[in-house]
């Protein structure tokens, strides 16, 4: 058996999500799995690093899985694409050890959230910007972005009520970058919770506009209440843009000892 790692691409718009639900077929990969078990002739489960949310999209998700028939990389990169729709793409594929495992393996991601300030829609970009339509207080976002940093319970953060492992989270940065019509938030840590960023975004989103002050994320953080934070910040804003499996390729990355 031969163990590879897929990085793909994809939009998110139409999608349930990455996880395969039982009770639909419009998820990543449910798709992926289908089409590679009848390349493989026999049931091949997928591994992916993260679950991406219904309508949330990807620039670099990773995934793996097993096959008996040993293939060229390109060969089988391209064989896949070609039967994918068009909006999955497998961007490279690579042979890994055996025990490779994309998500228990994974040392940290990167996250973009777009949002779009103009008050004039762009309507090519609607599926991948959240249209906020309202400017922002740069700066007073990014002083509030700094309590995030280092690691926290973030359980106020997290829409899983019924979460039973830990809620401790490391993130190495938040960087906020904005233009006249649009602002991006990257955040790179070692892992998220569910709608961890989402929600995180939407608590940046109300300091921006007035709606909270800087310095009370220590005590929404504190809280470890899901009500304490802000509104979870709309899908499509949302892109999985790099998943790391070295922690010293993580941006920002620094040990605890360096907070």
């Amino acid at each position: 058996m031969t163990n590879y790692k897929l990085t793909l691409a994809y939009d998110g718009s139409r999608y349930d999500g990455w996880q395969k639900q039982g009770n639909t077929d419009r998820t990543i990969q449910g798709r992926l799995e289908t089409l590679v078990s009848r390349l493989a002739g026999e049931p091949t489960e997928i591994h992916g690093a993260g679950r991406t949310d219904a309508g949330v999209h990807a620039r670099g998700q990773v995934c793996n899985f097993h096959l008996r028939k040993d293939w060229q990389e390109k060969t089988l990169r391209d064989t896949i694409n070609e039967y994918l729709p068009a909006d999955i793409a497998v961007l490279e594929v690579e042979k890994v050890p055996e025990r490779f495992h994309a998500r228990l393996w994974a040392a940290g991601k990167t996250y973009c959230y777009r949002i779009r300030t103009s008050r004039v829609k762009d309507v090519f970009e609607r599926n991948y910007v959240y249209q906020y339509g309202k400017p922002l207080d740069i700066q007073a976002m990014r002083k509030a972005a700094e309590y995030f940093i280092g690691e926290h319970d973030f359980k106020s953060f997290c829409s899983n009520k019924r979460m039973k492992k830990s809620t401790v989270r490391r993130l190495y940065g938040i960087e906020i970058e904005a233009d006249a019509d649009e602002v991006r938030i990257y955040f790179h840590g070692e892992g998220f919770l569910y709608n961890m960023v989402r929600i995180l975004t939407g608590t940046l989103l109300e300091v921006g506009a007035g709606a909270r002050r800087p310095d009370r994320m220590p005590e929404i953080l504190a809280a470890g209440d899901r009500l304490a934070a802000g509104t979870t910040a709309p899908p499509q804003g949302l892109t999985l843009c790099s998943v790391y499996y070295k922690k010293e390729e993580i941006p920002g990355y620094r040990t605890g000892d360096e907070y």
